[in-house]
């Protein structure tokens, strides 16, 4: 029992949010001088701050084990209970949570203050109602209070951490799993501050006040929470219910769930805690106990000696291990200092030079630099070595270049969270150092740096903590929800969202597209939320200046997409015809619907402009005042596209009349030997639309992906290759013929077949080949007046020979002599000679279509000529059976001679025939006729006039046959009809 010295001890006791730290605060204030002893550090810089503004800086003293603050004649004394000056005598004395006396770690040093630290007038204790029992006990005539909770404190059960309510606290007992649980609120709820027993007073100081001021809604920390930090805390959620206590896992006890979760709740205010995440439930026996604040009472505490022996380090350490003096005291575990000192004791070093009192002395306060790391208790050993060893020396100082070398590797603010608080945890070694006046030269010099140095990792690590766990910008807008102003919203230039100050996304268009990770739900459900509100006016603002825009700022993207100034505002879907599609509006929540009908008529105003300037040629086909098979004849081109086989017309071509032909010439038709087109069809701008409408009149899915597979890889291109899965009919549809797997375009086709067909007439042709369709040629379609013809397509892309004149020999020599190959590699199969008669292709021919001599072969025997492959190069004869290629308008027959008949075929006996017998190898053919030799140029040949017809002239039918499948189309296009 402890005698009190004629002063006023007093007990205050009770559970959390009683005001038990206030009253003490309070009565310190009310004597001359004072002293009180906190738990932790940051309690201690807490209320150090709180008495500094009533009694002003210059009387309040702060002392923990890492920072000094210490005026010249302080009154007041702010300290944590491990520091306090003891041999100073002061009025008041008061210790903060009692109940820590039966911890295993630090219990004996709060039992030493227990039974030996005494004010002067008063002594205050304070804590849990459980230190009732052995606080009477062990100091006889205490006066001890009791105080009740302000508010009620219910269980309230388990939930997961995305329902728990807003303002809670959630509890872990590691590092790791405070991490972890945080960021799981970030993503669900929109961040969380964070708070651990081993942040600095100025980290957890900001991530508090970043709670506090309603910032973020939920707070994780360890069991530091429970110890004086008053938070507006409304539910405490448990996520783990065991906890490491120095030496092994175990259960939390009732009073240790009473401690903690008596944070929820303030003044009058009820609070609830629970459990979440992973941690199993409470039984009914502690729920009980937790709501009625009713505890086990604590039995004994932990003890060690305060009489200690300097004489020797192994007297020093002797006493140490007295045992305690009483059944009230449990002895201590071996703390940090004692294993520290433990560890030196084996150093020969070190004993070699803690040979007096006064040295042993200083050893065991150097033994007493915690170990704030707590992960190399061997590399920790060693630097209390070298400080000792050093501080043992002459000098009897630690060197300044010694203390330079190891702050200078801390003082560094980049890294993550983890290295940030492993270099705060190494600096506040050496703030410790630092305050202990004798240690080195210049202290207050090191005591501001390494000051310095703690506050900027403070700084740093709270930035870190908030960049991990807290999406500020979610926390603002939540904020700012809850209140009934307007946000505030901003759209910059280039359509950047800021709301509150924070970029939120952006608007394209009409549409808003949001900053989002994908990680965080709530925050996207907030964004969300923000921008309905702040952008709503704007949006209509956009959507009215819409519908007034010029048509410059539309376009039509390859996947249907109308867009304005970029950005899509809509989409095309297919209508009544392929030429008349209807538009939609994209979804957007931000239009209402007159503004979307706004939306809506301007843009389908413009595509159908769009459609009747880009597709102008087919438009005015199809709205042609035509009739008879005219009509029909414009209809199957429409159809196809403005590009059709001439022999898919050759049947009604050849009843097509000379007025017919001229009437379509002037709408942009040209009659090919080969194809039938409207010219300006093959500009690259009518051909990408043209297969857009396609698409999207079939209803194709991927309208983009369509067009880009069954598009030329440059546009306007002459040839190309087909890619594996094109089909045909799509890339004939914008202007090609498909040839295999190569597609030409039709004019450049007319082209080549016109200079095909010139060169094989003309025996020694030498002429230039111009880049331009139609020039320096025969003309590709003969029987389109020249003043009908439409201008020619735009130019092909330059990518062959055919960009410039080039010239085309009569003779082409032959090719020189390929370098012998490596005897091992076989020799290819001798190429024949080419054919009597036949004519060898000059190369430049093929540049006019870009293409190979293998495409030009298959070309130009699907155009129906005869190609060898022959050792002079292409060898190339007429074709088979030379018969016009076209219907057109025959040769007047001279006049008045009748159209011959021709006779009836006898008919031939069919009859049974023997067999053919089987043909024998009759060997080479023998010329025919005695060779001539050297036949004398004949000359030319004289006009004989034109060739007279046989047959009668047909009389011109006014209506088309009813039998004809075009009948149908009689009114086609006409203003009346029903198309």
């Amino acid at each position: 029992m402890i005698e009190n010295r004629h002063t006023r001890v007093a007990a205050i006791l009770g559970p959390t949010n009683t005001g038990k730290t206030h009253y003490a605060i309070e009565r310190l204030m009310a004597h001359a001088s004072g002293m009180i002893g906190f738990p932790l550090r940051l309690l201690a810089r807490e209320n150090y701050d709180r008495v500094v503004k009533v009694r002003g800086a210059a009387q309040v003293a702060l002392v923990t084990g890492e920072e000094k603050i210490i005026p010249p004649n302080p009154r007041y004394f702010i300290c944590t209970v491990e520091a306090m000056p003891l041999d100073r005598l002061v009025e008041f004395l008061a210790v903060d949570e009692i109940q820590m006396s039966a911890d295993a770690e630090r219990g004996h040093v709060f039992t030493d203050r227990l039974l030996h630290a005494r004010g002067i007038s008063e002594t205050l204790f304070l804590g849990s109602d459980t230190m009732r029992g052995v606080v009477s006990r062990l100091i006889p005539g205490i006066e001890i209070q009791t105080r009740p909770r302000m508010s009620e404190l219910s269980f309230a059960g388990n939930k997961k951490l995305t329902r728990l309510p807003r303002r809670s606290a959630i509890v872990a007992f590691s590092a790791a799993e405070v991490y972890a649980i945080a960021d799981q609120v970030r993503r669900h709820r929109g961040g969380a501050a964070v708070v651990l027993g081993a942040l600095s007073p100025r980290t957890r100081n900001a991530q508090v006040a970043m709670y506090q001021s309603g910032e973020v809604d939920f707070l994780v920390a360890t069991d530091a929470i429970g110890m004086g930090l008053n938070m507006d805390i409304d539910h405490v959620a448990f996520a783990q219910t065991v906890k490491y206590d120095g030496a092994q896992p175990r259960h939390l006890a009732a009073s240790e769930i009473g401690q903690i979760a008596g944070r929820a709740g303030r003044h009058m205010n009820d609070g609830t805690f629970g459990t979440t995440a992973d941690a199993p439930p409470f039984d009914s026996e502690t729920i009980e106990r937790v709501e009625n604040h009713d505890f086990r009472p604590v039995k004994a505490l932990y003890w060690r000696n305060r009489q200690l022996r300097f004489t020797s380090v192994a007297a020093l350490l002797k006493s140490l291990t007295v045992p305690p003096p009483g059944a009230e005291f449990l002895r201590a575990r071996h703390a940090d200092d004692v294993q520290a000192l433990e560890a030196l004791a084996h150093s020969d070093a070190v004993l070699a030079r803690a040979t007096d009192p006064e040295r042993v002395r200083l050893l065991w306060e150097i033994c007493q630099i915690p170990d704030f790391q707590k992960i190399m208790a061997e590399a920790h050993a060693r630097l209390l070595q070298r400080l000792y060893l050093y501080l043992t020396e002459d000098s009897g100082r630690i060197p300044d270049a010694f203390l330079e070398h190891h702050v200078s590797r801390i003082d560094r603010t980049d890294g993550d969270i983890v290295h940030l608080s492993q270099r705060i945890a190494q600096i506040r070694v050496w703030t410790t150092v630092a305050n202990h006046a004798g240690w080195i030269s210049d202290t207050n010099h090191w005591r501001e740096r390494t000051r310095r140095i703690e506050d900027r990792l403070s700084d740093a690590l709270h930035d870190r903590l908030t960049q991990k766990f807290v999406d500020r910008r979610t926390a603002v807008l939540l904020s700012r929800l809850k209140g009934q102003s307007p946000l505030e919203a901003t759209v910059t230039p280039n359509g950047d969202v800021h709301i509150e100050g924070h970029r939120v996304g952006r608007l394209e268009g009409l549409g808003f597209i949001a900053d989002t990770d994908g990680t965080s739900d709530q925050a996207d459900k907030v964004v969300a939320i923000a921008a309905s509100q702040a952008l709503k006016g704007e949006v209509a603002a956009r959507a009215q200046a819409l519908s007034v825009a010029p048509d410059a700022t539309f376009a039509l993207t390859e996947g249907g997409a109308v867009t304005w100034h970029g950005a899509p505002v809509a989409r095309i879907l297919a209508g009544a015809e392929r030429l008349k599609p209807r538009v939609e509006v994209l979804p957007n929540d931000l239009l209402t619907e007159p503004l979307v009908e706004l939306v809506r008529t301007r843009t389908q105003g413009w595509l159908e402009a769009q459609i009747k300037s880009v597709l102008r040629p087919l438009v005015s086909l199809a709205e042609a005042d035509l009739a008879g098979l005219s009509r029909g004849i414009a209809f199957r081109i429409v159809e196809a596209g403005g590009t059709i086989r001439r022999a898919a017309l050759a049947q009604d071509l050849g009843h097509l009349s000379d007025d017919d032909r001229k009437a379509m010439g002037k709408l942009g038709v040209r009659f090919g030997v080969e194809t039938v087109y409207l010219p300006d069809m093959l500009k690259p701008a009518a051909q990408r639309l043209l297969l857009v409408l396609t698409a999207v009149d079939r209803k194709v899915e991927d309208v983009a992906g369509f067009v880009h597979a069954h598009s030329p890889l440059t546009p306007g291109q002459v040839s190309f290759p087909l890619a594996e899965g094109v089909a045909p009919e799509w890339v004939e549809l914008q202007g090609y013929r498909v040839f295999e797997r190569r597609a030409a375009r039709v004019d450049m086709l007319e082209r080549f077949a016109a200079e095909v067909r010139r060169f094989l007439r003309d025996e020694a042709l030498t002429t230039k080949v111009d880049s331009q369709p139609g020039k320096g040629a025969h003309p590709a379609d003969p029987e389109t007046p020249a003043e009908a013809a439409p201008p020619p397509a735009e130019p092909p892309v330059a990518e062959s020979a055919a960009a410039a004149p080039v010239e085309v020999p009569a003779e082409v020599p032959e090719p020189e002599a390929a370098p012998a190959e490596a005897s091992e590699v076989p020799a290819e199969p001798e190429k024949p000679a080419a054919p009597q008669g036949a004519k060898i292709l000059p190369p430049a021919l093929m540049s006019l279509l870009g293409v190979g001599a293998d495409d030009t072969t298959t070309i130009l025997r699907v155009l129906g000529y005869r190609v060898t492959d022959a050792r002079e190069g292409l060898a190339v004869q007429p074709k088979k059976n030379p018969k016009k290629a076209f219907g057109g308008p025959r040769r007047p027959r001279p006049e008045g001679q009748p159209q011959g008949e021709r006779p009836p075929r006898a008919a031939q006996p069919q009859g049974d025939r023997p067999p053919r017998p089987e043909r024998t190898d009759r060997g080479p053919r023998p010329p025919r006729g005695p060779d001539r030799g050297d036949r004398p140029d004949r000359g030319p040949r004289p006009d004989r006039g034109p060739r007279p017809e046989t047959r009668a002239q047909q009389p011109r039918r006014s209506e088309p046959d009813p039998d004809s499948p075009f009948a149908v189309l009689k009114n086609w296009g006409k203003p009346n009809s029903d198309r």
